[in-house]
């Protein structure tokens, strides 16, 4: 099992903005888009995805290095009772020496009373005990849906419809998938808990998604199409001629599937406009030029200046 520390690179006290930006820098890096047909590097991606879904979860940290949950995040199975005892001052551990706990009456009384239980009721009919699991999912498939071949921990493999939107923490029920009933009851249930890995550029709120994108000068200057990322693909946006940094524009029904309305929410892109990554001395030059004709003070109507 994965150290989640170590999957992302980072100490044990690490702050949570230390372990975000951990995270930013691999996901771009190991992104299965980036990396396609890559094996090894998609697997990678999703260590590292369910690390960050582990640790960015101030309750679910804490429950990961108290040792209540483990790399995946489920529950670490409980000790048994007489470890219990010994670890809370009981005396010498002795799995035998149950007598400070128990009596002999409570331990027959027990024992001779689920012996008279069973042949009361042989054919006494009980429902079986529900389980809970936990699924890390890919962004892209919580947003518009997908299937997925999971194995449980008894060994049974199931296919779970994960319905499109999907939200992070959201529990899904597999009606009669939990363990079997006693003398023909009915079995319980499985409970699915999915955990949304998070996206390197995507975020979402509610049913709509967030996204920045950067622009050249000569597109937020002059304005045009450009190519956008959404959860559905590439898509055409125009950009309008004077746009600066921090101008937000909204791409309708571009969100993901709202539960209990069925509709689709909005794709809103921030703007971010981008100087060539090399110096350019025409450009310079131009700028020095232009600006000694055309001065101005973006900072004079925010109060900073």
């Amino acid at each position: 099992m994965q150290d989640l520390y170590k999957a992302l690179g980072v100490s044990k006290s690490a702050s949570a903005e230390e372990i975000k930006a951990a995270y930013r820098k691999l996901a771009k890096k190991l992104h299965p888009d980036l990396n396609p047909g890559n094996a090894e590097v998609e697997t990678k991606f999703k260590e590292v995805s369910q690390a960050y879904a582990i640790l960015s979860d101030p309750e679910k940290r804490k429950a990961y290095d108290n040792g209540e949950i483990d790399a995946s995040g489920q529950e670490t199975p409980r000790q048994g009772f007489y470890k219990t005892y010994a670890s809370t001052g009981g005396g010498k551990y002795d799995p035998f020496d149950i007598g400070d706990i128990f009596s002999s009456e409570e331990v027959f009384s027990d024992l001779f009373g689920r012996q008279r239980a069973r042949r009361r009721g042989a054919a006494l009919r009980q429902r079986g005990a529900d389980v809970s699991y936990r699924l890390s999912v890919p962004f892209l498939e919580a947003a518009a849906g997908a299937k997925r071949r999971v194995q449980f921990s008894e060994g049974k493999r199931l296919e779970v419809n994960i319905p499109a939107g999907t939200e992070n923490g959201q529990t899904l029920r597999l009606k009669g998938q939990g363990l079997p009933g006693v003398n023909g009851g009915e079995p319980g249930d499985a409970y699915v808990e999915i955990i949304v890995e998070p996206h390197p550029f995507f975020t979402r709120k509610g049913s709509d998604i967030h996204v920045e994108v950067p622009i050249s000068l000569p597109e937020a200057v002059l304005g045009g199409s450009i190519s956008v990322p959404t959860v559905d693909g590439n898509v055409s946006m125009k950009v309008p001629a004077g746009s600066n940094s921090g101008k937000t524009l909204r791409l309708k029904g571009r969100g993901v599937r709202d539960r209990k309305s069925g509709e689709r929410g909005s794709q809103y892109v921030t703007l971010k406009v981008m100087l060539p990554e090399t110096p350019d001395d025409e450009l310079s030059a131009f700028v020095k030029g232009w600006a000694e004709a055309h001065a101005y003070n973006p900072r004079r109507k925010t109060g900073m200046n």
